[in-house]
């Protein structure tokens, strides 16, 4: 699997003009802006480009921060998206490495699940926060606009449309869990896993994998990733739990 991958966005599809978000579609308030979204999850990332996709943003993605540093040095995006949780270590060091460079740098956002994830990243250095799961394409141009020079209308989150990820994607992340619980787990793999597989579930609705994964990353190794292990195949072999139909009482 590459390090990270360059999105190109297909052109908007037209929208009813009654759609609450028909004004939207055809302005395109975020026409212009790059987003580097240095996310490990596929699922996530799904939601972001259809987020973008509906707004005229263009997004790049990056799954380490060896591949976000890689492509900072070779692009200036205008907004760097950094999710905490990362394979390779903690999204605060690269938010701290890009805020460091001084002003004429990009907006930089933390993202997590963790409801301590925002007093993290600002502490690190972001200019502000974004809270997973990632579902309301309001609240997300409506945190990116506060940073941005040219502010445009705000967004009334009771209008947002549905966003409906693929489910492949979510069925890649339930994978890539499954393949490091079979490859061995230490104590840092482990608190990985655990941060990484909870974000996903939360983002799913998955109610019950979450509680399981959370668990994951405060006790003895063992027990909590048999069981981990068990929902995981259960959610791979069965797609109407792997897609969330039945995820919270499985």
């Amino acid at each position: 699997m590459p390090n990270h991958l360059a999105v190109e966005l297909p052109d908007m599809q037209r929208l009813d003009p009654r759609h609450p978000m028909a004004d939207l579609s055809q302005s395109l308030p975020l026409r212009g802006v790059t987003i580097l979204a240095v996310e490990d999850s596929r699922f996530a990332s799904e939601a972001l480009r259809l987020m973008c996709r509906r707004l005229g943003a263009r997004l790049r993605r990056a799954e380490t921060l060896q591949a976000a540093r890689s492509h900072l040095k070779l692009y200036r995006p205008t907004v760097v998206l950094v999710d905490l949780g990362l394979p390779d270590g903690r999204g605060e060091a690269l938010i701290r490495e890009i805020v460091t460079k001084g002003p004429g740098g990009p907006i930089v956002l933390g993202t997590s699940g963790d409801i301590t994830g925002r007093a993290s990243a600002l502490a690190a250095g972001a200019d502000g926060f974004l809270e997973k799961p990632l579902e309301s394409i309001a609240a997300f141009q409506n945190t990116l606009i506060r940073h941005l020079p040219d502010e445009t209308a705000r967004l009334d989150a009771s209008l947002d449309p549905p966003l409906q990820p693929d489910n492949l994607a979510l069925r890649d992340d339930f994978a890539r869990a499954a393949a490091l619980i079979e490859a061995g787990t230490d104590a840092e793999t482990q608190i990985y896993l655990s941060g990484f597989l909870t974000g996903v579930a939360r983002h799913a609705h998955d109610a019950a994998l979450a509680e399981a994964a959370e668990c994951v990353g405060n006790a003895p190794l063992s027990g909590r990733l048999d069981q981990l292990r068990q929902m995981l195949a259960g959610r791979l072999a069965n797609p109407s739990i792997a897609f969330g139909t039945n995820a919270a009482k499985a």
